[in-house]
């Protein structure tokens, strides 16, 4: 597990000195997502398999947690994943029910990380603004014009509306139907899982003005009908991207160490006193 979250973060850019920092101290959080994961489709393989069929309110955290061998926090965890595709459905006060209406499959959103999502953005959105370079227009140019502009002036709200626009327009610009299709996906699971849609937040609140150069770096390539200008300014925008949420779940890691050290430390103190 350790190497696979190593690949991952050398694939999006952890040549750099922070990311690979940020690595070392990401891959705990890393497997505790992909515990999770795997939980959320163990669950979602008894639904499948009738153990517990559609309305039927699922056992307690306590109960689940035994028979899968795992925490209650990563049984919590994945009942938020699955809750999140339409799977399960949480009632405050009642407790965890299968869906009665379950999505198709082929509109499901993945049990999947932020980091997977960033990645999985960095190399498509990359090629996309590439194909746009080549493909826009003049109306589309003083469309991304506008939304650049909003980022720059308008509130923290205009700001993320503009953000997302901006990369749909990209998408819509390399008159690729399948581009387009799989952008919005991507934007999908990071607005609707809560858990990507709450990393997102922790990064983008703390560096508006790098976000609105980042983009702006991307309109002027596409602007100049520079494909590879176009790539390299989006993959520089998505490696950023990567490194802030490192540095988020380094500072996290180490604020839960120091956590835990301090309980630890006044248990202890007050063992002494006792003896």
């Amino acid at each position: 597990m350790a190497r696979q979250a190593i690949w991952q973060c050398q694939s999006i850019g952890a040549n750099h000195s922070s990311t690979s920092k940020g690595c070392l101290f990401a891959m705990g959080q890393i497997s505790s997502k992909r515990l999770f994961q795997t939980v959320a489709k163990q669950i979602e393989n008894l639904i499948d398999e009738g153990l517990y069929p559609a309305g039927t309110r699922l056992p307690g955290e306590r109960e689940l947690a035994e028979k899968l061998g795992v925490s209650r926090v990563t049984i919590r965890e994945a009942e938020i994943a699955l809750q999140a595709i339409g799977r399960l459905e949480i009632k405050t006060g009642s407790g965890v029910y299968v869906s009665d209406n379950p999505p198709a499959m082929r509109h499901a959103l993945p049990a999947v990380s932020a980091f997977e999502v960033t990645e999985a953005r960095l190399l498509i959105e990359s090629e996309t603004a590439a194909l746009a370079a080549h493909n826009i227009d003049e109306v589309g140019i003083e469309q991304l014009e506008r939304l650049v502009a909003k980022m720059r002036s308008g509130s923290e709200e205009e700001a993320n509306e503009a953000d997302e626009l901006f990369h749909l327009k990209i998408a819509e610009a390399s008159n690729n139907a399948a581009m387009v299709h799989t952008v919005k996906s991507l934007w999908q699971m990071r607005e609707e899982i809560p858990e990507i849609k709450q990393a997102y937040e922790a990064v983008c609140v703390h560096d508006a003005k790098s976000r609105t150069e980042e983009h702006k770096a991307v309109f002027d390539a596409v602007k100049a009908r520079d494909p590879a200008g176009a790539r390299a300014a989006m993959r520089e925008h998505f490696h950023r991207l990567i490194d802030a949420m490192l540095d988020v779940a380094e500072r996290k890691a180490i604020a839960e160490a120091q956590k835990k050290a301090s309980a630890s430390r006044e248990r202890f103190a007050a063992a002494t006193r006792i003896a």
